[in-house]
């Protein structure tokens, strides 16, 4: 009987013994703490933030006591769901981008606010509906950078307190509705005709310009009409044609004119 019981207490015992190991074990395993190369560690010691972010390197707390959160400081890249906006100029668009931003104060981060990345999502859906309902259409399609930068200082002016930086914006997309794309398409189409029309109508004036500068230069030297008199009989006999039809100066229909009337005349 009394050595049964001492089997039991020796057992006991063990028992007891493998637990407080394992206790043992579980603490510092707790108290370990690893933080990467891109990561910093912010450590709360009952409830406050102790110093400035922790790491990169090998870390070990106080259990129980200390707790830590892993702040990531890589650049993240987030896409910014579509928004339905309303141009200045009354046209729905549907336009969506893309944010570029980093944890900077992770200190910060995670005191300021619940969640930086949602924070930062809700903020940039905001902002692009406050800036873009601000432009016009063509704005909105043509002057991208403008805008894609006084979105990132509004965003960036924002979510500053909570110690992110937001780096770049980048509107990706703009979706307007068909009958407004039948009609830039249309109003693209008149553009062009209108050029090619003042394209056209500018040669006419360059060709006329130089052909009343060729008539002044004839005017003026009477021989140089025998030359292109001339140079054209020499073209025009350079082609194998059948009939040629050679120019009489006005002067010789005036001469025979006036030999006829002097002949009915005398009749």
């Amino acid at each position: 009987m009394g050595l049964g019981l001492l089997q039991v207490a020796g057992f006991g015992l063990v028992v007891v013994a493998f637990a407080v190991v394992l206790f043992v074990i579980f603490l510092v395993a707790s108290a370990v703490r690893i933080v990467n190369e891109y990561e910093r560690g912010v450590i709360f010691r009952l409830g406050r933030v102790q110093g400035t972010a922790k790491g990169p390197g090998l870390f070990f707390l106080v259990p129980i006591v200390d707790k830590m959160i892993k702040v990531d400081l890589r650049t993240v890249t987030m896409d910014v769901p579509p928004q339905d906006v309303i141009t200045r100029d009354n046209v729905p668009a549907r336009v969506n981008a893309v944010a570029y931003f980093k944890v900077v104060d992770p200190n910060r981060a995670i005191t300021e606010v619940e969640n930086f990345l949602v924070a930062t999502s809700q903020i940039a859906q905001t902002a692009m509906r406050s800036v873009l309902g601000k432009a016009e259409l063509d704005q909105l399609l043509s002057e991208r950078e403008r805008l894609n930068t006084d979105l990132q200082k509004i965003i960036d002016e924002q979510t500053e307190p909570w110690g992110v930086k937001v780096s770049t914006v980048e509107i990706k997309d703009v979706e307007i509705p068909e009958q407004m794309q039948r009609a830039m398409a249309r109003q693209a189409e008149a553009e062009r005709e209108r050029r090619a029309k003042i394209i056209a109508a500018e040669g006419e004036f360059q060709a006329a310009q130089k052909l009343a500068d060729a008539a002044d230069i004839i005017s003026k030297n009477p021989a140089t009409l025998q030359l292109r008199y001339l140079q054209t009989l020499l073209e025009m006999g350079v082609n194998q044609n059948t009939t040629i039809v050679f120019p009489i100066p006005i002067e010789f229909m005036d001469a025979f004119t006036q030999m006829r009337e002097k002949a009915n005349a005398a009749g």
